[in-house]
């Protein structure tokens, strides 16, 4: 039955409520949406479902009562699909599938293979994903990993479960910040020619700067020397900004992030957008001259107060291009916008939302994931760090010393709107303290565990080709339940957009592996093995970071053949569940390590 376990449960419900319903047990006018759940403790069954509870006040029963009646249908209707319907205080329904039943998640692994886990809820909706948008006026850091991990393994999430992604990068190339670049630079390139220059205090500060600087010098000489400051600075802030920009793209194809689309501010000015948009807030009354400027009346729609969206002298504010950009962005036909920003745009969320709605579309057509501050520690001590000064540690310095694929597992361990911690050290440790070795060598191991069994010439068997009563112990019951939770945590972290629910969840599960494995003999010994202790397939991650000899005694005895089959076919599933979440995520599933 090619179904998840926990949609049989709800199901199974479904036909007995009904059935009381249409006997008048229960009078019953709506039948509630049937939620189950596995329990807070596995000793009260497989999945628990409130549904009693819900239906007590509707039907003017006492909850257990409710309860009562549902569990009596389930046992005697589905009797051969749970071997225990219990009901417990104050009206909660606990199910028990009968152990082989759990089989068919193992089934179901096999034969989805790398689509296990991806359904189609999203139905193609259209998401336009907009992250990262750091401003080019220096090199992406560590924060801005933070983004881009995010938002990638939020795209990948969303794509899994049935939506249509776009994923955009808006290049702030317009306004004050462009023009402290230019400054910025400009000052530089007359200190390499020897000139006087006068710094502008509120500068961007930084090596970067001197060496953006420096190659203006080489491909320009002292040719903006010559002519009036101004346009000498413009001119510096065009190609350091796209100088900096392509070093941005460079950094983020190094980390394994692409955006299909690169949206630029300046387009918004040059083909008169920002107009538009103000245009159309005019003619509905939302936009009003007051003191000589030109304010949205946000406040209508749950700001605090209204905005100014063009000063007195004609010039538009940050709000109004933003403004612009995400009625160009819905114009495009997307069903939601998903912005990602930094914690401390948490005040221009309600701006926004006022925005989509005063061109229209719902509130819920956007939603917004603020990322907070990631700080640094080598060893537990604190790097210290100052973007204002220009000192700061840049995402191409992380990157070169932990890799891509321990920056992202960390920069997605923990909730995005919590502090993060980030400790280089700990993310270049081979050892089990290291959350994302802990999880790609579970992924390696099982990799080795196939590869020895193929040099012994032991057949990995399909499912259907095994003993499959042998799976059915509490400890590969145990393995087996986790991977039937796999596209539940895949749609939950896509719905709900935190992507950290599923490296919890690969981390449980490599746990678990990694505990069974240690515990469990897979391969017969050979007679090298009786001799020397070496036991092949067995070992365990040491705390030192390498393959440690495993800490029990070896097992002498032969293991069945049957019992070998039956484990290999339980451990090739468990090893696709474990490639499936790092590939969501971004991270590479290793075959070694």
């Amino acid at each position: 039955m090619d179904e998840l376990l926990q949609n049989q449960a709800i199901k199974a419900i479904a036909v007995v409520l009904g059935k009381v319903q249409k006997s008048g047990e229960l009078k019953v006018a709506t039948i509630p949406t049937i939620v189950v759940e596995p329990p807070k403790r596995p000793e009260w069954g497989d999945f628990s479902s409130s549904v009693a509870m819900t239906l007590a006040s509707q039907v003017r029963q006492p909850p257990l009562k409710v309860a009562e009646l549902l569990a009596t249908g389930l046992r005697a209707q589905f009797s051969d699909v749970f071997v225990c319907v219990d009901v417990a205080p104050p009206g909660f329904l606990n199910l028990t599938f009968h152990p082989l039943r759990w089989i068919q998640v193992l089934q179901m692994i096999q034969d989805n293979g790398s689509l296990y886990g991806t359904s189609h809820i999203g139905k193609g909706k259209r998401i336009l994903l907009e992250f990262v948008s750091a401003n080019p006026t220096g090199p992406l850091h560590v924060g801005h990993g933070r983004g881009a991990a995010l938002g990638q393994a939020i795209a990948r999430l969303l794509e899994s479960v049935g939506f249509t992604v776009s994923r955009e990068y808006y290049i702030n190339d317009a306004g004050r910040q462009l023009q402290l670049l230019g400054r910025s630079v400009y000052a530089r390139y007359r200190e390499h020619w020897g000139k006087p220059s006068s710094f502008p205090e509120d500068g961007y500060h930084g090596d970067y700067i001197k060496i953006v600087a420096e190659s203006v010098a080489k491909t320009h000489g002292q040719a903006l020397l010559d002519g009036p400051s101004d346009e000498a600075e413009m001119r510096c802030a065009q190609l350091a900004s796209q100088m900096l920009l392509d070093g941005i793209k460079e950094d983020l194809a190094t980390f394994g992030v692409e955006f299909e689309t690169w949206f630029s501010e300046t387009s918004l000015h040059a083909t008169g957008l920002i107009q538009q948009a103000l245009d159309e807030l005019r003619q509905k009354n939302l936009l009003i001259q007051e003191d000589g400027a030109w304010w949205f009346r946000s406040s209508q729609f749950g700001d605090e107060k209204d905005r100014v969206a063009q000063k007195q002298d004609g010039s538009y504010t940050y709000l109004a291009a933003d403004m612009a950009y995400h009625r160009q962005k819905l114009e495009r036909g997307f069903d939601t916008l998903i912005n990602i920003w930094g914690a401390d745009h948490h005040g221009y969320i309600p701006r926004m939302e006022a925005t989509v709605q005063a061109f229209g579309f719902a509130k819920e057509a956007l939603r917004i994931v603020l990322v907070q501050m990631v700080s640094l520690r080598r060893g537990g001590q604190k790097i210290e760090m100052s973007k204002r000064a220009g000192e700061f540690v840049t995402l191409r310095e992380v990157i070169d010393e932990v890799g891509p694929d321990a920056a992202k597992f960390f920069f997605l361990m923990r909730r995005a709107d919590t502090h993060l911690d980030f400790d280089l050290e700990l993310a270049k440790q081979q050892s089990s303290d290291n959350p994302v070795y802990y999880v790609q060598y579970a992924h390696a191991r099982l990799a080795s565990l196939f590869r020895v069994a193929h040099e012994r010439q032991v057949r990995l068997p399909a499912l259907q080709e095994v003993d499959q009563a042998l799976l059915v112990h509490n400890e590969e019951l145990g393995l087996i339940k986790t991977l039937a939770q796999y596209p539940f945590v895949v749609e939950g972290s896509a719905t709900a957009l935190e992507p950290h629910r599923l490296t919890s969840y690969l981390q449980e599960l490599a746990a678990q592996l990694h505990a069974y494995y240690n515990k469990n003999r897979v391969l017969p010994s050979l007679d090298s093995e009786r001799t020397t202790g070496d036991t092949g397939d067995k070992g365990e991650l040491g705390t030192n970071g390498n393959v440690a000899a495993s800490s029990q005694e070896p097992t002498y005895e032969c293991i069945p053949p049957d019992l070998t089959a039956a484990r290999l076919a339980l451990l090739r599933q468990v090893q696709t569940v474990i490639s499936n979440g790092l590939t969501l995520l971004g991270i590479s599933a290793p075959e070694k390590m």
